[in-house]
């Protein structure tokens, strides 16, 4: 099986860890406050999880998740995750990140800058445009007629092939949006971001047992509606303008 690396352990990284663990994948966590203060979700996790150091981390992973906000990626240990396949669940928030020009102007993109950071890992975006709540309700086994699938982009083929493997095996299917620079395509603002999973007919203030208060129902989304609003995607120009 394969040793799954969180650098970062919020809501994405943990629910990322969850199924990855539920699918018999080891993981090895990590964040910025240290190691100590993952221990009870390693508890959680059980036997396959552990906590190390965001190094660590990323020497350990055969699959490394990085999910912090964007203004923390010039200090991921870029060395030690050359070689990788890095899945990046980075969104451009410049009230939380401060503003970065070329993606302001929109002459790169979130997961191409992260790229450049990391110039040697390869980066497949990923994960950035589900809510976290909705990661475990929608992954379904394979097969599954209700499964739902991710959009992913990536400059290396085998990264990409790669990538997809691995997220079958947490239950979702993948739908390739291009390359790195077409990764805007399911950034926020577009369709594909967020809303594409949620269920338009369900009461919102019906919360499922155990679901966040005011969590948005999800609903299972297939392949070729994931594929329809990337198509209808439009890149509309600097950020706020």
């Amino acid at each position: 099986m394969t040793t799954l690396a969180l650098i970062g352990s919020g809501n994405i990284g943990s629910g990322v860890a969850r199924l990855a663990v539920a699918a018999g994948h080891d993981v090895v966590l990590s964040n910025s406050r240290g190691p100590e203060t993952l221990t009870d979700l390693v508890a959680e996790l059980g036997p396959r999880a552990r906590a190390a150091t965001a190094q660590e981390a990323a020497e350990a992973g055969d699959v490394v998740v990085v999910t912090v906000p964007l203004k923390a990626v010039p200090s991921l240990p870029a060395e030690a995750l050359a070689g990788r396949l890095v899945l990046d669940t980075s969104n451009y928030y410049p009230q939380r990140d401060g503003n970065v020009a070329e993606l302001d102007d929109r002459s790169t993109t979130t997961s191409a800058w992260v790229q450049q950071h990391l110039p040697e890992a390869r980066v497949v975006k990923v994960f950035n445009n589900i809510f976290y709540g909705h990661l475990p309700e929608l992954a379904r086994p394979t097969g599954s007629p209700e499964r739902s699938a991710l959009p992913i982009a990536g400059d290396d083929e085998a990264a990409l092939r790669e990538a997809t493997a691995f997220l079958d095996t947490l239950g979702y299917d993948t739908v390739v949006a291009g390359d790195l620079a077409e990764s805007w395509r399911f950034e926020p603002g577009t369709p594909a971001y967020g809303a594409v999973y949620f269920d338009p007919e369900a009461d919102a203030s019906a919360a499922k047992p155990g679901q966040a208060v005011g969590m948005p129902p999800s609903s299972p989304t297939p392949a070729q509606d994931v594929r329809r609003v990337l198509d209808a995607a439009r890149n509309e120009g600097p950020v706020g303008g």
